[in-house]
């Protein structure tokens, strides 16, 4: 099945307008923002085809046949039921964490997340002008990143009304367990907090041996204080075209949050509904030989760091194309400027948390990541940062 497509091949990206590649100049190769250099599945591309032939691009709603895929997928995948009543289809996540914030929540109140984490979680409540509280994730007993809850337990306040989970989390790539849901689900129910659960990355788990459990499935009283947000972007390589959905069971809540949206919010565009259908009713080929592609990528780092460049601590991941590197015993002042100095276009941990830190996507072709860490390596030799035995 891995065979059957091609993430070795990608079309030039630069002068397309491309957040990732337009950034930087051409000697840098970027691996930062979260975005694949790969084609997406040619299914969903035959489908966008067809309706391009159509030639008329008019307001679009969501219709039935989107519904019905986003909701026989959640049951299929996730086991996960429910109802077409209860999904409104957004333009992307990060909108949606924003205006979640002020539709359950006051100027007054403060909202909950653990870091390091993906920056618009630490950048929504600030543009809401609520106060942020950030609790940085801890080990557990075996190693593995996980939410601190005793430190949670000290550091929420009476006015704190949300808590902002990102499952699996990006940038560390965990995928939370169940037992570890229950603990948040306790959590939010002894303080009364709405749970905004960002599951973008849910379809991007390659450790067979670790589940995604939807979180609004861990319990009734849970569900009934969830925000799910999800789609199928990260997963299928479709962030362009802007279309993602939340989950809100509660109608109470989901009345909130559609009053908050009301009149910022307007309709998703006719691609962006065709992609996702697409993607839902026959991308799963594709996704199971991209995950294969993925592994293959991420043991190829892992091995790379531990051989080349032990002085990077990389914990190992679950889920997700984005690795989290602990570059701090490589002393170097400004971490992103050195690699980008010597050719690598890396995510810098600071406005996720955590300067020790930088990420890096591996969501390209073998022998983009393989020129990337080359690169890495020779930059550290040249500037006598690591050994030439290295």
């Amino acid at each position: 099945m891995h065979n059957l497509y091609n993430f070795e091949d990608c079309p030039p990206r630069t002068q397309t307008g491309s957040l990732k590649w337009d950034r930087y100049p051409a000697e840098v190769l970027p691996l930062w923002v979260a975005d694949m250099d790969i084609e997406t599945a040619p299914e969903i591309i035959e489908a966008l085809k067809k309706r391009l032939d159509h030639k008329v691009f008019g307001y679009t709603i969501p219709y039935d046949s989107v519904h019905d895929s986003v909701i026989q997928y959640l049951k299929r995948e996730h086991n996960y039921s429910v109802k077409k009543e209860a999904i409104n289809f957004l333009p992307g996540l990060v909108p949606a964490i924003n205006l979640c914030c002020h539709a359950f929540s006051g100027s007054e109140d403060s909202i909950m997340t653990a870091t390091p984490v993906y920056p618009p979680f630490l950048l929504a409540p600030k543009f809401a002008e609520r106060e942020l509280i950030t609790v940085p994730l801890c080990l557990n007993t075996e190693q593995k990143w996980t939410l601190d809850f005793p430190a949670m337990e000290k550091a929420i306040q009476p006015n704190t009304k949300i808590f902002i989970l990102c499952n699996p989390h990006n940038p560390v790539g965990r995928v939370y367990s169940k037992n570890e849901l229950q603990q948040l689900a306790s959590f939010c129910s002894r303080h009364d907090l709405i749970l905004i659960s960002d599951e973008i990355h849910c379809d991007l788990i390659f450790d067979t041996s670790v589940e995604h459990h939807v979180t609004a499935t861990i319990d009734q009283e849970l569900a009934d204080r969830t925000i799910t947000l999800m789609a199928p972007s990260k997963t299928y390589n479709l962030p362009g075209l802007a279309c993602a959905y939340s989950i809100i069971e509660n109608p109470k809540l989901k009345y909130q949050f559609e009053k908050s949206i009301r009149g910022i919010i307007t309709e998703i565009n006719c691609f962006g509904y065709v992609a996702c259908e697409a993607a839902y009713n026959f991308g799963e080929p594709w996704r199971q030989a991209l995950l294969a592609h993925l592994s293959d990528n991420y043991n190829y780092l892992k091995n790379f760091l531990e051989t080349k460049i032990p002085q990077i601590e990389f914990r190992p991941m679950q889920a997700t194309y984005l690795a989290w590197l602990n570059v701090d015993n490589l002393n170097l002042e400004k971490p992103a400027q050195f690699f980008e100095a010597h050719g690598i276009g890396l995510s810098d941990g600071k406005p996720f948390g955590d300067s020790k830190y930088l990420r890096l996507n591996f969501g390209c072709s073998k022998n983009r990541l393989s020129e990337a860490l080359e690169r890495m390596h020779r930059g550290l030799i040249k500037e006598n940062i690591i050994g030439h035995e290295q």
